[in-house]
């Protein structure tokens, strides 16, 4: 019999799953991608929003506090803008417009 292996996250891993979960998208559907449980998703965005644990964390020289948060706010943010062009797109065809492209001659 095999001994069962645990797998074990990191924060950032922690923080982009509680953010995408954030950012409005169903629990269910980002436990599917990323292959993890629900209840183990549902655990890190209460840890999470309990202590703020996937921010920076810990104490650092002047001005590292800022980088070190401002990394997951920019993914936050990418991910926010992606989604919202999927929809436009989504929007476009719907409608039976046609979406501008670039033309490089």
């Amino acid at each position: 019999m095999k001994p069962v292996t645990r797998k074990r996250y990191t924060a950032e891993f922690k923080a982009q799953a509680v953010g995408l979960v954030s950012l409005g998208k169903p629990v269910t559907e980002v436990a599917q991608d990323l292959e993890i449980g629900t209840s183990l998703l549902y655990g890190w965005a209460r840890k999470g929003a309990q202590s703020g644990q996937f921010g920076s964390g810990g104490v650092r020289a002047v001005g590292e506090e800022a980088e070190a948060d401002e990394l997951p706010r920019l993914r936050r943010e990418i991910l926010s803008l992606k989604l919202e062009n999927d929809i436009l797109k989504k929007a476009a065809v719907i409608l039976g417009t046609r979406t501008q492209q670039c033309a490089v001659r």
